[in-house]
């Protein structure tokens, strides 16, 4: 039989609750420890415990990040989904399942491997035989593939982190489950592991993690938050890390923590911090930036300086609160009542989550506006290797604020509104300082910031609100650009589908289609689109959502003449973005277009 090495997918079933993500994340560490390019997928239900709850680990040589799109390798320890588990195999596919779960093996198409997983750990612990049982499983698939024992033991060793009987424990867990399969069956399968030389240092983290790393450098002053999955891992990564890297010299932290009684009290901290002079943020999803829609608009009209992130999750309501999507882009743009425009920043690795954690806050000071980062629930709560971040080598950028008395007697005359540059950015001061105006007005004034509802004041003042932003364009990241040579299809992506596009690109390669490849990491849209857009005869925009949102976004600003060269091709269901969902729809647009 020939070996497959390192280029299948295992989706392992349990329950919610069980202690499964402790053993996933052991098999996930040890796989990138040998060098094996790996990812993992939490898919996990929204209530504690109890609800099924999948782990998907894809290897790939080739580097290929996303879900896959077929399960080769099956783990069953859940009788709730068995059966629909069992029945989405094709035929050939490989099951290891816990023979004690009093189910039944109904297939005679696939290569069987029944393992008495909750027999074996009720030897080491009757007690807590329902969380060891999910450690056999991995010494099974250790023993199946050929996974290296010592990496196994340095991965339980991290995972528990010095608790010494936790980690014997488990490793006479992985020990129990080799030892049955290897005395037990014949290995009739072509999966193997293989060990890969590891050419740059790695190490594994979360997209929130990264993000709230990033958020610290980058001077956070306030955090307002209130929990709300995704986004409560980032706040969380905030404050773990405050001891560490935000205190001073006696001990004292230099970044205040606060979780407020709802998401509309965190927006108006966080909006308090900005008018002060501090750097206030919050974290969030889909629902909190709604609730925060009152404090959004007014950061917007009054100019302060904050910071939101919006972890994106499945909506609308409630919804799936534990898939991901890219459905909050529409929201986050024009977010609030009224004539709003926003910066977002929409990072697509944990390197971008990082950079844009920091450069956030020197955005929104710099433009003196609520800024936004968008993220989503894969890339922000699942782990992702990286090879290290570049740290801001740069003085904070804080804006037009005058500081100094001289300075501001120099001013022929000083409004808080006033546009002196023509960049549709006014000067601001601090409270404190001795130096007026201070005021912020969220009804309508006029450039010296007194109120006023003549038409020409307001007409003046949404003008230069739209001119602010707009001359962000191209200050904000700029988008990344893969682009074949003389190459007629183009792809305009975001966010996390960058994990997918490379697998996408080599999907539709295979069919003789070439594409160059356009990733948006911020709003406005950079001009760079724009020209992409013109050296491409049609542009596909790929997304996460039902409806186009970066689609419509495009249709709305792009000049007549190149609305008709873009085409949408949007899909949402809760999961990751599957390569050969999103290359099938793309041939069947550009099929539609040949007929």
């Amino acid at each position: 039989m020939e070996t497959i090495a390192n280029d299948f997918t295992i989706n392992i079933a349990t329950a919610n609750g069980t202690g499964s993500q402790s053993a996933n994340l052991i098999l996930l560490q040890s796989l990138f420890e040998m060098g094996v390019p790996v990812s993992g997928k939490n898919m996990f239900p929204s209530n504690i415990s109890g609800l099924p709850t999948w782990y998907i680990v894809r290897l790939s040589d080739l580097g290929y990040q996303a879900p896959g799109n077929r399960t080769h390798i099956q783990v069953l320890l859940n009788p709730a989904t068995w059966d629909e588990d069992l029945e989405s195999l094709e035929p050939g596919s490989v099951v290891i399942w816990n023979e004690n779960a009093k189910m039944e093996m109904t297939r005679d198409d696939v290569v069987s491997y029944p393992i008495p997983m909750s027999a074996l750990a009720r030897k080491i612990n009757p007690k807590i035989a329902k969380l060891v049982t999910n450690i056999i499983y991995v010494g099974v698939l250790a023993e199946m593939l050929g996974i290296d024992q010592a990496e196994l033991e340095a991965a339980v060793a991290k995972q528990f982190k010095g608790k010494t009987s936790a980690i014997e424990l488990n490793i006479t867990a992985l020990g129990l489950g080799r030892d049955y399969f290897k005395d037990n069956h014949t290995k009739n399968d072509p999966y193997v592991v293989e060990k890969r030389k590891i050419k740059k240092p790695q190490f594994f983290i979360e997209g929130n993690e990264a993000v709230a790393l990033g958020c610290l450098f980058g001077g956070v002053q306030l955090l307002a938050w209130y929990p709300i999955t995704p986004s409560s891992s980032l706040a969380e990564g905030i404050i773990n890390y405050i001891p560490q890297l935000r205190t001073d010299d006696d001990g004292n932290t230099t970044c205040a923590v606060v979780q407020a009684e709802d998401e509309l009290a965190a927006a108006g901290m966080v909006l308090g911090a900005g008018w002060a002079g501090g750097r206030g943020m919050t974290a969030t999803s889909g629902p909190g930036i709604s609730l925060m829609q009152e404090f959004i608009g007014l950061g917007y009209f009054a100019e302060i300086p904050s910071v939101f992130w919006d972890v994106n999750r499945v909506g609308p309501s409630t919804g799936l609160p534990t898939r991901t999507q890219q459905s909050d882009i529409t929201m986050l743009y024009e977010g609030s009542h009224g004539d709003t425009q926003h910066i977002v920043l929409m990072p697509g690795t944990v390197e971008e989550c990082f950079e844009f954690g920091w450069r956030a806050f020197d955005y929104a000071e710099r433009f003196q506006t609520p800024i936004f980062g968008l993220s989503d629930l894969d890339l922000g709560m699942n782990r992702w290797a990286c090879e290290g971040f570049e740290y801001p080598d740069q003085d904070m950028d804080r804006g037009k604020v005058v500081r100094d008395r001289d300075v501001f007697e120099a001013f022929e005359e000083f409004g808080r509104y006033l546009d002196v540059d023509g960049d549709g950015i006014p000067y601001r001061t601090l409270p404190g300082s001795g130096m007026d105006p201070i005021l912020y007005r969220g009804t309508g004034h006029n450039s010296k910031g007194v109120y006023s509802e003549k038409p020409d004041d307001y007409y003046e003042l949404m003008q230069r609100l739209k001119r602010k932003i707009d001359g962000a364009r191209d200050i904000l990241p700029a988008p990344i650009l893969r682009e074949e040579t003389e190459c007629e299809i183009g792809i305009i992506y975001l966010g996390s589908m960058e994990n997918t596009i490379q697998e996408i690109d080599d999907i539709l390669e295979a069919t003789g289609i070439k594409v160059s490849q356009c990733r948006v990491r911020a709003l406005p849209m950079h001009s760079e689109v724009e020209n992409f857009i013109s050296r491409h005869e049609m542009t596909i925009v790929l997304e996460i959502n039902r409806d186009g949102q970066l689609y419509g976004i495009l249709r709305k600003e792009l000049p007549n003449s190149l609305i008709t060269k873009v085409r949408s091709v949007a899909y949402s269901d809760g999961l990751p973005p599957r390569a050969g969902i999103y290359a099938e729809r793309i041939l069947e647009t550009l099929k539609e277009e040949v007929e």
